[in-house]
């Protein structure tokens, strides 16, 4: 992947000052997540089923 080009996109969510926000990316077998207001931090690779059951937990809060 270090040699691809990403396309990251925040959640339509996020708050127009841009905080607390974070960033995806489609990375094949698994999702970039990265934070806005820090990219060249680096992102974490998360597994999709493992992204799918965190969003579910959140919504269900």
């Amino acid at each position: 992947m270090e040699n691809m080009i990403l396309k990251w996109r925040k959640s339509s969510y996020s708050s127009s000052q841009g905080d607390n926000c974070i960033e995806l990316a489609d990375l094949g077998d698994a999702v970039g997540v990265r934070d806005s207001k820090a990219p060249a931090t680096g992102h974490l690779d998360v597994d999709r089923t493992d992204l799918c059951v965190l969003v579910a937990a959140l919504k269900s809060e």
